[in-house]
């Protein structure tokens, strides 16, 4: 029997591999990436059998349908997959780019390199569609990745790390530079978060739980964010037609994602209007409203929210209504409740609209359109390493540049400091 690897050893080699990738060349990591994607589409049936062995384990495991969405893998998502790896490969190598050079009184000429961060860890739950996103951005961006998904998609993974690392190989890079962590014995991940002489950097991704669990007991520095509260503020001079479209768009479409709409809030000189067209609107789609008493005294029918509904993430077809005075009602609702993930506001007011995205301070705002383009496909950076709603190093969706730092670099023509 194969001796599974430990969590160390997996961190020494990635440290190994991760130096050989600092110093790849953009073709090669381009050649890596294109072949994956061309794998994931042309040798995709061993993936799409591995992930069917992990929906049946699911099914008798009775996990909720939002988790077995986020597992679920289809032709058309490892299409979609394949079409982010093509665009990381399409964008601009952040690596060696040097910037703010200038030169100093005495000549020296300063500026800051791009570089890798080195080894990252890669801790999630359920998609895995995060092996390859995970393992395209730190290709790109020179970094070597470990992966430690959940047990509930360790078949799916283990073949999507396998057409990783053959793809690293026929580009002559090292395959090592994508790996996972095999056992699901929860010991690994402690120890694995106790590493910072090999890991640089822990990304977690799934629920609180897990999230909070990582912060906790990591001595590595860790980018994360706890939650996926996102509103959508229907203004008194929103396009009604427009709002009712995006709203059900952002809670309808993937409820189970954490860019979906978890709280509406509407302005009550439009509530009537809108809410007699939207709410029915949710309720054919099978949502769940918990509405509040301005609500409720438009639509009868819904439920009462409760205290606990602001600022809950549902991750589920289940919707918090409430009816607001103004726009600074709106924001400052916000500023409560929300996780400081994503908000959106529909308008047809300019003046408005730029004090939303000025004032409220989430790591996406949005102006007339669903919080579901919350996204790194969507932005354009090819893919995602996750949303990070933190304010140091990364905000936002994590792409290339947000997986490097940056060093000093200084020429000089034998200065001596007197």
């Amino acid at each position: 029997m194969k001796k599974r690897t430990s969590v160390l050893d997996l961190a020494r080699t990635a440290a190994e591999a991760s130096r050989s990738l600092a110093k790849a060349s953009t073709d090669a990591k381009n050649g890596a990436l294109l072949a994956y994607a061309r794998k994931l589409v042309k040798e995709g049936g061993p993936v799409l059998k591995a992930n069917r062995k992990d929906l049946a384990a699911a099914s008798r495991r009775r996990l909720p349908e939002a988790m077995k969405d986020r597992l679920r893998l289809t032709p058309e998502r490892l299409e979609g997959v394949a079409e982010g790896l093509r665009q990381i490969a399409a964008l601009p190598d952040p690596v060696g780019e040097i910037s703010g050079m200038t030169v100093r009184p005495n000549g020296l000429r300063v500026g800051r390199m791009r570089v890798p961060l080195g080894v990252i860890g890669i801790i999630y739950e359920s998609r895995p569609n995060v092996t390859c996103d995970a393992a395209g951005l730190c290709l790109k961006s020179g970094n070597a990745v470990i992966l430690r998904g959940g047990s509930e998609a360790v078949h799916s993974n283990t073949a999507l790390v396998e057409l990783a690392a053959e793809s690293l190989r026929e580009a002559g890079l090292p395959g090592q530079a994508v790996q996972m962590v095999q056992t699901s014995d929860r010991r690994a991940v402690m120890n694995l978060l106790k590493l910072d002489r090999h890991i640089d950097l822990v990304i977690p991704r799934g629920g609180k739980g897990l999230i909070r669990t990582v912060v906790e007991n990591s001595t590595i520095p860790v980018i994360m964010h706890y939650e996926g509260i996102c509103h959508t503020y229907v203004d008194e001079d929103a396009d009604l037609e427009s709002a009712v479209r995006i709203c059900f768009n952002a809670k309808v479409q993937r409820p189970g994602v954490c860019n979906a709409m978890e709280a509406l809030l509407v302005h009550q000189l439009v509530a009537p209007a809108f809410l007699e067209r939207m709410l029915p609107e949710f309720a054919r789609a099978g949502v769940e409203i918990r509405g509040c008493a301005k609500t409720r005294r438009i639509a009868p029918w819904v439920h009462r929210a409760s205290r606990s509904d602001w600022g809950k993430e549902f991750l589920d077809l289940v919707l918090a209504v409430r009816v607001v005075g103004s726009l600074e009602e709106a924001m400052d609702h916000i500023a409560r409740y929300g996780s400081g993930h994503t908000e959106a506001i529909i308008t047809e007011n300019y003046g408005r609209g730029w004090r939303f995205v000025a004032e409220v301070d989430s790591s996406s705002v949005i102006v007339n359109a669903s919080t579901r383009f919350s996204d790194g496909f969507q932005y354009g950076l090819g893919a995602e390493m996750g949303i990070s709603t933190q304010k140091l190093h990364a905000r936002g969706p994590m792409g290339l540049e947000e997986l490097t730092c940056s060093k000093w670099v200084v020429f000089g023509q034998g200065q001596i400091r007197e």
